[in-house]
């Protein structure tokens, strides 16, 4: 589990690995340098919940990590330009930074650009590159925590309104009664850009976003936006204690190993610790001082991220 979960102590945790193989990925493409870092991206702060679980489980790969904090939110933004945005931060990942596998840390991106599509974008140029987002490792944890059958997801507006979650519960199921009630909680993620995770103002908004979930007697939450996990105190309290929160992040880090192990892309130099570079589209010294704070002290140099720059 990773620090983050930890320090809340508020999540669903797991021991087993889930089935991540993909069948058209069943060995490494010739151009794919294994030793290449690890690509994630997200349109802000969110996806160091997902960086911060891969830094822990997986101590010797290297990272390069944008926040696309220039355009952020993405969850009010239109569909069309998030998924621009999406293949755009992908392209440069794997472009300018040799990244040998691509982690969608974002829901509204994945939502809007789904892995498989941009998957499929990149074997068509040749580049048979594992793509992981962070839709179905959450569902899948989330149908593993409900005892009752009635779950909920949280998440933007746009991963909401995109349905992915319906899909994506439908398929970890496997076709037992799940029902699920989803709520939208626009300025989530705007307060924990702010860096405001807790406080009256952010009970209040949790309060009137989550009447949703409460009244519909969920036994087990997926927080289906990676912002939220910094807000996760303030939600346990107000859906109760005895719903069971999911994150995303421990789960997705999981899917990481076992694709990487699957298709022989782990690093075997395991007498090195892994280099970790973070990158933002907007202003770089807020990035890194709130980084910090988020993260840990691995987030210690942020550099500018442009279109097509390294």
């Amino acid at each position: 589990m990773c620090c983050l979960c930890a320090l809340f102590g508020v999540f669903h945790g797991r021991t087993n690995s889930i089935n991540v193989s993909s069948p058209n990925l069943s060995a490494v493409s010739d151009e794919i340098d294994v030793s290449g870092p690890i690509g994630i991206f997200d349109s802000g702060f969110g996806g160091l919940t997902v960086a911060r679980a891969v830094i822990d489980l997986l101590p010797h790969e290297d990272i390069v990590y944008i926040g696309d904090t220039g355009r952020y939110p993405y969850g009010d933004k239109d569909p069309v330009d998030v998924r621009e945005y999406a293949r755009e931060l992908a392209w440069s990942l794997v472009r300018d930074y040799n990244a040998k596998a691509i982690v969608v840390a974002c829901n509204t991106a994945a939502a809007a650009l789904p892995v498989h599509e941009l998957e499929a974008e990149l074997a068509a140029d040749g580049l048979h590159i594992p793509v992981i987002g962070v839709i179905d490792p959450g569902a899948q944890s989330l149908v593993r925590a409900t005892r009752s059958g009635t779950v909920g997801v949280i998440g933007t507006i746009g991963t909401i309104g995109s349905g992915a979650y319906d899909l994506a519960v439908s398929r970890a199921s496997l076709g037992a009664p799940v029902k699920l009630v989803s709520a939208a909680c626009p300025g989530f993620v705007e307060f924990v850009e702010r860096g405001r995770t807790s406080g009256p103002e952010v009970t209040l908004l949790a309060q009137r976003m989550l009447a949703p979930i409460i009244d519909a007697n969920v036994d087990a939450l997926l927080l289906g936006c990676t912002h939220y996990p910094y807000l996760a105190r303030v939600i346990s309290d107000v859906v109760g204690l005895d719903v069971t929160l999911v994150s995303s992040a421990d789960e997705t880090a999981f899917a990481i190993r076992d694709q990487l192990d699957h298709q022989l892309m782990l690093k075997t130099d395991t007498d090195r610790s892994g280099e970790h570079t973070f990158m933002s589209s907007g202003d770089v010294s807020w990035f890194k001082a709130l980084g910090t704070r988020l993260l840990g002290p691995e987030l210690s140099n942020v550099n500018i991220w442009n279109k097509g720059n390294k």
